[in-house]
């Protein structure tokens, strides 16, 4: 089949078609519910997807990456806010790559932090199953 030209409003529906998603598949994609979608985007932890003329919304791949870093820190606990940092490394405002740099090693070391202290409970609660068996009680 020879090719036409179809013209750049039909293009850029042909793209959208071939390279975004819509919140459907979206939320498919990441696990994230459709609801939360629509709450991550009023809340600007997404930006505002384009709309096609349908005006379904398009979610590009950069999204889906945004959506699954926004899913595994809030399933780990962090709080909207500390997402919210961490999402402004990703995607930084600013052109000071030292100091995004700087701040991106300060947030990995405190993760790290965080998983010791997590292990540190898994331990504790080890513990205490094994103490419940051979005891047959709780011990406080």
């Amino acid at each position: 089949m020879p090719l036409m030209w179809v013209g750049p409003h039909r293009m850029t529906e042909l793209y959208r078609a071939i390279f975004t998603m819509n919140i459907s598949e979206a939320s498919d994609a990441t696990g994230v519910s459709q609801r939360m979608i629509r709450h991550y985007e009023k809340i600007g932890l997404i930006p505002a997807p384009s709309r096609r003329f349908d005006r379904y919304r398009d979610y590009t791949e950069a999204d889906l990456d945004r959506l699954r870093l926004i899913s595994k820190a809030r399933f780990v606990g962090f709080p909207i806010e500390d997402v919210r940092d961490l999402l402004s490394l990703w995607s930084p405002q600013s052109s000071d790559v030292p100091s995004v740099s700087q701040a991106a090693r300060a947030k990995a070391e405190l993760f790290k932090r965080r998983i010791e202290t997590l292990e540190e409970l898994r331990q504790t609660v080890l513990s205490l199953a094994d103490q419940v068996l051979q005891d047959g009680s709780a011990v406080a």
